[in-house]
Protein backbone atom coordinates (compact mmCIF):
# COMPACT_ATOMS: atom_id res chain seq x y z
CA UNK A 1 0.00 0.00 0.00
CA UNK A 2 1.32 3.03 0.66
CA UNK A 3 4.89 3.96 0.79
CA UNK A 4 6.36 6.65 2.65
CA UNK A 5 10.27 7.71 3.00
CA UNK A 6 11.94 10.25 5.04
CA UNK A 7 14.37 12.88 4.00
CA UNK A 8 16.78 15.51 4.13
CA UNK A 9 14.93 18.25 3.98
CA UNK A 10 16.10 21.92 2.47
CA UNK A 11 15.34 24.46 5.53
CA UNK A 12 15.35 28.09 5.99
CA UNK A 13 18.32 28.70 8.49
CA UNK A 14 16.73 30.61 11.70
CA UNK A 15 19.91 31.92 12.51
CA UNK A 16 19.81 33.73 9.37
CA UNK A 17 15.98 34.74 9.09
CA UNK A 18 12.81 35.63 11.01
CA UNK A 19 11.08 31.97 10.38
CA UNK A 20 7.50 33.47 11.07
CA UNK A 21 8.76 36.55 8.22
CA UNK A 22 9.65 33.56 5.63
CA UNK A 23 6.87 30.98 5.76
CA UNK A 24 3.28 31.32 4.38
CA UNK A 25 -0.58 30.52 3.48
CA UNK A 26 -0.37 27.44 0.18
CA UNK A 27 -0.07 29.31 -2.61
CA UNK A 28 -3.91 28.59 -3.30
CA UNK A 29 -5.05 30.59 -0.69
CA UNK A 30 -2.99 33.56 -1.04
CA UNK A 31 -5.20 36.81 -2.41
CA UNK A 32 -3.00 40.02 -3.71
CA UNK A 33 -3.12 41.67 -0.51
CA UNK A 34 -1.55 38.43 1.00
CA UNK A 35 1.06 38.78 -1.63
CA UNK A 36 2.10 41.85 -1.25
CA UNK A 37 2.30 41.62 2.63
CA UNK A 38 4.67 38.52 2.38
CA UNK A 39 6.39 40.21 -0.15
CA UNK A 40 7.12 43.10 2.52
CA UNK A 41 8.03 40.74 5.61
CA UNK A 42 11.36 39.47 4.43
CA UNK A 43 13.49 39.43 0.99
CA UNK A 44 13.51 35.95 1.64
CA UNK A 45 9.70 34.81 2.13
CA UNK A 46 8.73 32.03 0.25
CA UNK A 47 6.17 33.99 -1.52
CA UNK A 48 8.92 35.02 -3.89
CA UNK A 49 9.29 30.91 -4.93
CA UNK A 50 5.78 29.86 -5.15
CA UNK A 51 3.81 32.64 -6.05
CA UNK A 52 5.57 35.14 -7.53
CA UNK A 53 4.53 38.35 -9.52
CA UNK A 54 4.38 38.57 -12.71
CA UNK A 55 5.08 41.64 -15.10
CA UNK A 56 4.32 42.94 -18.17
CA UNK A 57 7.93 42.56 -19.51
CA UNK A 58 7.97 38.67 -19.01
CA UNK A 59 8.05 36.18 -21.85
CA UNK A 60 6.82 32.82 -22.41
CA UNK A 61 10.87 31.69 -23.31
CA UNK A 62 12.61 34.68 -21.82
CA UNK A 63 12.42 35.70 -17.81
CA UNK A 64 9.14 34.69 -16.28
CA UNK A 65 7.59 34.26 -12.81
CA UNK A 66 9.16 30.65 -13.04
CA UNK A 67 12.21 31.37 -13.81
CA UNK A 68 12.53 34.20 -11.38
CA UNK A 69 11.43 31.22 -8.57
CA UNK A 70 14.40 29.16 -9.83
CA UNK A 71 16.56 31.49 -9.49
CA UNK A 72 15.56 32.83 -6.55
CA UNK A 73 15.81 29.35 -4.87
CA UNK A 74 19.51 29.13 -5.84
CA UNK A 75 20.82 32.07 -4.68
CA UNK A 76 18.80 31.37 -1.72
CA UNK A 77 20.93 28.08 -1.27
CA UNK A 78 24.17 29.48 -2.38
CA UNK A 79 23.55 32.28 0.32
CA UNK A 80 23.15 29.57 3.54
CA UNK A 81 19.51 31.10 3.69
CA UNK A 82 18.38 27.74 2.71
CA UNK A 83 20.62 24.72 4.09
CA UNK A 84 19.96 20.87 3.57
CA UNK A 85 19.91 18.98 6.40
CA UNK A 86 22.97 16.34 7.17
CA UNK A 87 20.38 13.29 7.56
CA UNK A 88 17.17 12.11 6.65
CA UNK A 89 14.40 12.71 8.82
CA UNK A 90 10.88 13.09 8.85
CA UNK A 91 8.88 16.27 10.81
CA UNK A 92 6.30 15.78 13.38
CA UNK A 93 3.93 18.56 13.34
CA UNK A 94 1.41 20.13 15.50
CA UNK A 95 -1.48 22.52 14.62
CA UNK A 96 -3.59 24.52 17.43
CA UNK A 97 -6.32 26.55 16.95
CA UNK A 98 -9.74 28.19 17.31
CA UNK A 99 -12.26 26.83 15.36
CA UNK A 100 -13.50 29.49 13.54
CA UNK A 101 -16.83 31.20 14.83
CA UNK A 102 -16.51 29.30 17.74
CA UNK A 103 -14.56 29.40 20.94
CA UNK A 104 -13.33 25.45 20.42
CA UNK A 105 -9.74 24.70 20.74
CA UNK A 106 -8.67 22.02 18.68
CA UNK A 107 -5.18 20.25 18.04
CA UNK A 108 -4.72 18.27 14.85
CA UNK A 109 -1.22 16.45 14.78
CA UNK A 110 0.46 14.60 12.21
CA UNK A 111 4.16 14.11 10.16
CA UNK A 112 6.01 15.84 7.30
CA UNK A 113 7.81 12.96 5.23
CA UNK A 114 7.71 12.04 1.74
CA UNK A 115 4.70 10.01 -0.41
CA UNK A 116 5.34 7.52 -3.48
CA UNK A 117 3.57 9.17 -6.24
CA UNK A 118 0.66 6.53 -7.14
CA UNK A 119 -2.03 6.74 -10.25
CA UNK A 120 -5.49 6.67 -8.64
CA UNK A 121 -6.05 3.20 -10.51
CA UNK A 122 -3.71 2.27 -8.03
CA UNK A 123 -6.26 2.27 -5.70
CA UNK A 124 -3.50 3.56 -3.02
CA UNK A 125 -4.03 7.35 -3.08
CA UNK A 126 -7.57 8.84 -3.55
CA UNK A 127 -9.21 11.89 -4.54
CA UNK A 128 -12.27 13.26 -3.33
CA UNK A 129 -12.48 16.62 -5.58
CA UNK A 130 -12.31 17.82 -9.08
CA UNK A 131 -9.57 19.97 -10.25
CA UNK A 132 -9.10 22.86 -12.62
CA UNK A 133 -6.68 22.41 -15.49
CA UNK A 134 -5.26 25.79 -15.76
CA UNK A 135 -3.76 25.39 -11.65
CA UNK A 136 -1.92 22.19 -13.43
CA UNK A 137 -0.38 23.60 -15.51
CA UNK A 138 1.28 26.53 -13.52
CA UNK A 139 2.12 24.08 -10.77
CA UNK A 140 3.83 21.99 -13.61
CA UNK A 141 5.56 25.06 -15.03
CA UNK A 142 6.69 25.99 -11.32
CA UNK A 143 8.05 22.17 -10.59
CA UNK A 144 10.00 21.96 -13.92
CA UNK A 145 11.71 25.10 -13.30
CA UNK A 146 12.65 24.82 -10.18
CA UNK A 147 12.99 21.12 -8.98
CA UNK A 148 11.67 21.62 -5.75
CA UNK A 149 8.66 21.01 -3.56
CA UNK A 150 8.43 23.98 -1.22
CA UNK A 151 4.88 23.05 -0.17
CA UNK A 152 3.17 19.61 1.79
CA UNK A 153 0.08 18.49 0.54
CA UNK A 154 -2.65 17.50 3.32
CA UNK A 155 -2.93 13.32 3.53
CA UNK A 156 -5.28 11.21 5.34
CA UNK A 157 -5.08 8.00 6.27
CA UNK A 158 -7.29 5.62 8.81
CA UNK A 159 -5.27 4.26 12.07
CA UNK A 160 -7.40 3.55 15.02
CA UNK A 161 -4.73 2.29 17.37
CA UNK A 162 -2.69 5.33 16.44
CA UNK A 163 0.20 4.04 16.13
CA UNK A 164 2.77 6.63 14.32
CA UNK A 165 1.21 9.20 16.50
CA UNK A 166 1.90 7.63 19.56
CA UNK A 167 5.57 6.60 18.38
CA UNK A 168 5.69 10.64 17.19
CA UNK A 169 4.15 12.39 19.96
CA UNK A 170 4.73 9.94 23.32
CA UNK A 171 8.23 11.38 24.28
CA UNK A 172 6.93 14.90 24.86
CA UNK A 173 10.07 16.32 23.90
CA UNK A 174 9.97 20.23 23.32
CA UNK A 175 9.70 21.40 19.43
CA UNK A 176 12.16 22.76 17.59
CA UNK A 177 10.26 25.42 15.78
CA UNK A 178 6.87 27.63 17.02
CA UNK A 179 5.30 30.33 14.65
CA UNK A 180 2.21 31.81 15.11
CA UNK A 181 0.44 32.62 11.69
CA UNK A 182 -1.70 35.65 10.50
CA UNK A 183 -4.51 33.02 11.89
CA UNK A 184 -3.32 33.00 15.06
CA UNK A 185 -2.41 29.43 14.38
CA UNK A 186 0.47 28.06 16.39
CA UNK A 187 2.35 25.65 14.55
CA UNK A 188 5.01 23.17 16.01
CA UNK A 189 7.49 20.95 14.62
CA UNK A 190 9.68 18.29 15.99
CA UNK A 191 12.47 16.59 13.93
CA UNK A 192 12.99 12.73 13.74
CA UNK A 193 16.19 11.32 13.13
CA UNK A 194 16.13 8.20 14.87
CA UNK A 195 16.33 5.41 12.21
CA UNK A 196 14.56 3.15 14.70
CA UNK A 197 11.87 5.88 15.23
CA UNK A 198 11.64 6.15 11.84
CA UNK A 199 11.04 2.85 11.02
CA UNK A 200 8.41 2.17 13.37
CA UNK A 201 6.21 5.11 11.60
CA UNK A 202 7.36 3.97 8.06
CA UNK A 203 6.16 0.19 9.23
CA UNK A 204 2.55 1.89 10.87
CA UNK A 205 1.83 3.33 7.54
CA UNK A 206 2.72 0.05 5.41
CA UNK A 207 -0.88 -0.97 4.91
CA UNK A 208 -2.43 2.39 4.70
CA UNK A 209 -4.76 4.32 1.98
CA UNK A 210 -4.01 7.78 1.59
CA UNK A 211 -6.93 10.30 0.91
CA UNK A 212 -6.15 13.59 -0.61
CA UNK A 213 -7.40 16.20 2.27
CA UNK A 214 -5.81 19.33 -0.17
CA UNK A 215 -3.17 19.47 -2.68
CA UNK A 216 -5.12 17.92 -5.38
CA UNK A 217 -3.86 20.21 -8.15
CA UNK A 218 -0.33 19.26 -6.82
CA UNK A 219 -0.91 15.85 -6.40
CA UNK A 220 -1.95 15.06 -10.34
CA UNK A 221 0.71 17.76 -11.57
CA UNK A 222 3.61 15.74 -9.42
CA UNK A 223 2.55 12.61 -10.95
CA UNK A 224 2.18 13.92 -14.41
CA UNK A 225 5.90 15.01 -14.13
CA UNK A 226 7.09 12.24 -12.27
CA UNK A 227 5.41 9.69 -15.65
CA UNK A 228 7.13 12.23 -17.73
CA UNK A 229 10.71 11.56 -15.98
CA UNK A 230 10.49 8.37 -15.87
CA UNK A 231 10.14 7.82 -19.88
CA UNK A 232 12.82 10.66 -20.14
CA UNK A 233 15.00 8.32 -17.69
CA UNK A 234 14.00 4.99 -19.28
CA UNK A 235 12.89 4.13 -15.71
CA UNK A 236 9.88 2.31 -13.54
CA UNK A 237 7.43 4.68 -12.15
CA UNK A 238 6.97 1.73 -9.61
CA UNK A 239 10.41 0.36 -9.28
CA UNK A 240 11.21 -0.56 -5.82
CA UNK A 241 12.84 1.72 -3.06
CA UNK A 242 16.24 2.16 -2.74
CA UNK A 243 17.50 2.54 0.53
CA UNK A 244 19.95 5.18 2.07
CA UNK A 245 21.67 4.30 5.81
CA UNK A 246 19.33 1.83 6.23
CA UNK A 247 16.62 3.96 5.75
CA UNK A 248 14.08 3.28 2.11
CA UNK A 249 14.48 6.48 -0.41
CA UNK A 250 12.43 6.93 -3.69
CA UNK A 251 13.93 5.15 -6.66
CA UNK A 252 14.45 8.51 -8.14
CA UNK A 253 13.67 11.47 -6.87
CA UNK A 254 10.70 12.43 -9.21
CA UNK A 255 9.02 9.56 -7.66
CA UNK A 256 7.49 11.13 -4.51
CA UNK A 257 6.54 14.54 -3.31
CA UNK A 258 6.20 16.13 0.14
CA UNK A 259 3.25 15.12 2.10
CA UNK A 260 2.01 15.82 6.01
CA UNK A 261 -0.18 12.52 6.94
CA UNK A 262 -2.68 13.03 9.45
CA UNK A 263 -5.11 10.04 10.84
CA UNK A 264 -8.46 10.49 10.17
CA UNK A 265 -9.58 8.56 13.25
CA UNK A 266 -7.96 11.38 15.24
CA UNK A 267 -9.76 14.50 17.08
CA UNK A 268 -8.93 18.19 15.38
CA UNK A 269 -9.78 18.00 11.75
CA UNK A 270 -12.39 20.46 10.69
CA UNK A 271 -13.92 21.23 7.33
CA UNK A 272 -15.22 24.68 6.72
CA UNK A 273 -17.93 25.14 3.90
CA UNK A 274 -16.69 26.54 1.12
CA UNK A 275 -19.19 29.39 -0.15
CA UNK A 276 -20.60 30.32 -4.22
CA UNK A 277 -20.48 33.69 -5.26
CA UNK A 278 -22.35 33.77 -9.01
CA UNK A 279 -21.38 37.13 -11.40
CA UNK A 280 -21.89 38.54 -14.45
CA UNK A 281 -25.20 36.56 -15.03
CA UNK A 282 -27.50 38.26 -18.08
CA UNK A 283 -30.34 39.99 -16.96
CA UNK A 284 -30.43 38.57 -13.32
CA UNK A 285 -32.80 40.04 -10.84
CA UNK A 286 -33.38 38.55 -7.09
CA UNK A 287 -37.15 38.38 -8.10
CA UNK A 288 -36.67 36.35 -11.42
CA UNK A 289 -34.15 34.10 -9.61
CA UNK A 290 -36.34 33.24 -6.65
CA UNK A 291 -39.34 32.76 -8.89
CA UNK A 292 -37.09 30.15 -11.14
CA UNK A 293 -35.85 28.57 -7.84
CA UNK A 294 -39.19 27.93 -6.49
CA UNK A 295 -39.94 25.07 -9.27
CA UNK A 296 -37.12 22.82 -6.93
CA UNK A 297 -37.27 24.24 -3.63
CA UNK A 298 -39.09 25.96 -0.93
CA UNK A 299 -38.10 29.59 -0.63
CA UNK A 300 -38.39 31.19 2.16
CA UNK A 301 -37.61 35.31 2.04
CA UNK A 302 -35.49 36.39 4.97
CA UNK A 303 -36.72 39.70 5.87
CA UNK A 304 -35.05 43.01 7.22
CA UNK A 305 -31.15 43.25 6.62
CA UNK A 306 -29.95 40.13 8.18
CA UNK A 307 -26.44 40.14 9.25
CA UNK A 308 -23.67 37.36 8.29
CA UNK A 309 -24.10 35.79 11.90
CA UNK A 310 -27.91 35.61 11.55
CA UNK A 311 -28.40 34.31 8.00
CA UNK A 312 -25.34 31.67 9.16
CA UNK A 313 -27.43 30.51 12.14
CA UNK A 314 -30.39 30.47 9.93
CA UNK A 315 -29.15 28.33 7.77
CA UNK A 316 -27.39 25.81 10.71
CA UNK A 317 -30.77 25.55 12.17
CA UNK A 318 -32.46 24.57 9.24
CA UNK A 319 -32.19 20.22 9.51
CA UNK A 320 -31.12 18.99 5.86
CA UNK A 321 -30.06 20.38 2.78
CA UNK A 322 -30.39 24.25 3.16
CA UNK A 323 -28.68 26.93 0.96
CA UNK A 324 -28.84 30.93 1.84
CA UNK A 325 -28.81 32.84 -1.22
CA UNK A 326 -28.08 36.23 -0.99
CA UNK A 327 -28.25 39.41 -3.38
CA UNK A 328 -28.52 42.85 -3.06
CA UNK A 329 -31.53 43.85 -1.89
CA UNK A 330 -33.34 40.28 -0.63
CA UNK A 331 -32.05 36.97 1.13
CA UNK A 332 -33.52 33.57 0.92
CA UNK A 333 -33.28 30.16 2.46
CA UNK A 334 -34.16 27.01 -0.27
CA UNK A 335 -34.83 23.63 0.82
CA UNK A 336 -34.83 20.90 -1.90
CA UNK A 337 -38.57 19.51 -3.22
CA UNK A 338 -37.01 15.76 -2.99
CA UNK A 339 -39.20 14.96 -6.07
CA UNK A 340 -38.60 18.24 -7.96
CA UNK A 341 -34.69 17.67 -8.16
CA UNK A 342 -34.99 13.92 -8.44
CA UNK A 343 -34.76 13.97 -11.75
CA UNK A 344 -32.05 16.10 -12.06
CA UNK A 345 -29.98 14.34 -10.35
CA UNK A 346 -30.61 10.96 -12.07
CA UNK A 347 -27.26 8.92 -12.92
CA UNK A 348 -25.79 9.79 -10.24
CA UNK A 349 -25.05 7.97 -6.95
CA UNK A 350 -27.25 8.03 -3.76
CA UNK A 351 -24.16 9.10 -1.91
CA UNK A 352 -23.89 12.19 -4.40
CA UNK A 353 -27.35 13.04 -4.39
CA UNK A 354 -27.37 13.53 -0.47
CA UNK A 355 -24.50 16.24 -0.64
CA UNK A 356 -25.40 19.49 -0.48
CA UNK A 357 -22.63 20.90 -2.65
CA UNK A 358 -24.15 18.35 -5.66
CA UNK A 359 -27.45 19.80 -5.55
CA UNK A 360 -26.48 23.35 -4.92
CA UNK A 361 -24.06 22.75 -8.52
CA UNK A 362 -26.32 20.10 -10.67
CA UNK A 363 -30.29 22.46 -9.66
CA UNK A 364 -29.25 25.85 -8.61
CA UNK A 365 -25.96 27.06 -10.80
CA UNK A 366 -26.96 24.17 -13.92
CA UNK A 367 -31.01 24.01 -13.70
CA UNK A 368 -32.13 27.73 -12.09
CA UNK A 369 -29.20 29.90 -13.26
CA UNK A 370 -28.17 27.98 -16.79
CA UNK A 371 -24.20 27.79 -16.08
CA UNK A 372 -23.52 24.58 -17.34
CA UNK A 373 -20.56 22.48 -15.86
CA UNK A 374 -18.31 23.58 -18.59
CA UNK A 375 -19.10 26.95 -17.91
CA UNK A 376 -18.82 26.56 -13.73
CA UNK A 377 -15.15 25.00 -14.29
CA UNK A 378 -14.07 27.77 -16.15
CA UNK A 379 -14.80 30.25 -13.49
CA UNK A 380 -16.20 32.67 -15.73
CA UNK A 381 -18.99 32.84 -13.77
CA UNK A 382 -18.39 31.47 -10.77
CA UNK A 383 -15.73 32.29 -7.90
CA UNK A 384 -15.34 30.25 -4.22
CA UNK A 385 -14.53 32.39 -0.60
CA UNK A 386 -14.21 31.09 2.08
CA UNK A 387 -15.72 33.51 4.49
CA UNK A 388 -19.57 34.04 4.38
CA UNK A 389 -18.48 38.08 5.16
CA UNK A 390 -16.62 37.95 2.07
CA UNK A 391 -19.40 36.12 -0.40
CA UNK A 392 -22.37 38.61 0.62
CA UNK A 393 -19.81 41.93 0.26
CA UNK A 394 -19.58 40.84 -3.36
CA UNK A 395 -23.16 40.76 -3.55
CA UNK A 396 -24.18 43.81 -0.94
CA UNK A 397 -21.65 46.16 -3.39
CA UNK A 398 -23.12 44.73 -6.30
CA UNK A 399 -19.84 43.49 -7.62
CA UNK A 400 -21.63 39.69 -7.58
CA UNK A 401 -25.42 38.70 -8.85
CA UNK A 402 -26.11 35.90 -5.96
CA UNK A 403 -24.12 34.33 -3.24
CA UNK A 404 -24.65 31.12 -2.07
CA UNK A 405 -23.93 30.12 1.53
CA UNK A 406 -23.93 26.50 2.11
CA UNK A 407 -22.93 23.82 5.17
CA UNK A 408 -19.50 21.97 5.07
CA UNK A 409 -19.41 18.67 3.24
CA UNK A 410 -18.75 16.11 6.63
CA UNK A 411 -15.76 13.99 6.68
CA UNK A 412 -17.54 10.31 6.76
CA UNK A 413 -19.21 11.87 3.68
CA UNK A 414 -15.46 13.12 2.05
CA UNK A 415 -14.81 9.39 2.75
CA UNK A 416 -17.68 7.75 1.68
CA UNK A 417 -17.18 9.55 -1.86
CA UNK A 418 -13.64 8.98 -2.36
CA UNK A 419 -13.18 5.35 -1.36
CA UNK A 420 -15.89 4.31 -3.51
CA UNK A 421 -13.96 6.10 -6.49
CA UNK A 422 -16.19 9.29 -6.71
CA UNK A 423 -15.61 12.70 -6.70
CA UNK A 424 -17.07 16.17 -5.75
CA UNK A 425 -17.40 19.37 -7.64
CA UNK A 426 -14.73 21.33 -7.33
CA UNK A 427 -13.98 23.72 -4.02
CA UNK A 428 -16.25 21.12 -2.01
CA UNK A 429 -13.76 21.06 0.83
CA UNK A 430 -12.08 23.48 3.15
CA UNK A 431 -9.87 21.91 5.57
CA UNK A 432 -9.22 24.24 8.34
CA UNK A 433 -6.15 25.50 9.54
CA UNK A 434 -4.16 25.54 6.24
CA UNK A 435 -0.56 23.74 6.56
CA UNK A 436 2.13 26.19 6.61
CA UNK A 437 4.68 26.87 3.77
CA UNK A 438 8.55 26.85 3.99
CA UNK A 439 8.53 24.39 7.13
CA UNK A 440 11.12 22.27 5.11
CA UNK A 441 11.50 21.47 1.34
CA UNK A 442 12.06 18.51 -0.48
CA UNK A 443 14.85 19.02 -3.54
CA UNK A 444 15.26 17.08 -6.78
CA UNK A 445 18.90 18.22 -7.39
Amino acid sequence: MARLYPFRALRYDPARVNMTDVVTQPYDKITPAMQDAYYQASPYNLIRVILGKKFPIDTEDGENVYTRAAATLNDWRAEGILKEESEPALFGYSQTYTVPGTEEVRERRGFIGLGHLYDYADKVVYRHEQTFPKHKSDRLALFKATRAYCEQIYMLYSDPTFTAEQAIFESGAAPELEIVDEYNVLHRVWKLTNPELITRVLSAMDDKWLLIADGHHRYETSTTYMQERAAELGLDPKAPAATTTGLPTPAFPEAAMMMTFVNIEAPGITILPTHRVAFNLENFTAEDFAKKAEAYFTVESISGKPTETELLKKLNATDGIAFIAATKDADFLLTPKPEAIKPLLAGLSERQQQLDVTQLHKVILEKVLNLDEATVRAGTNVSYLREASDALAEVRTGKADVAFLIKPVTLDQMKDISLNLEVMPQKSTDFYPKLLSGLAMYTLD
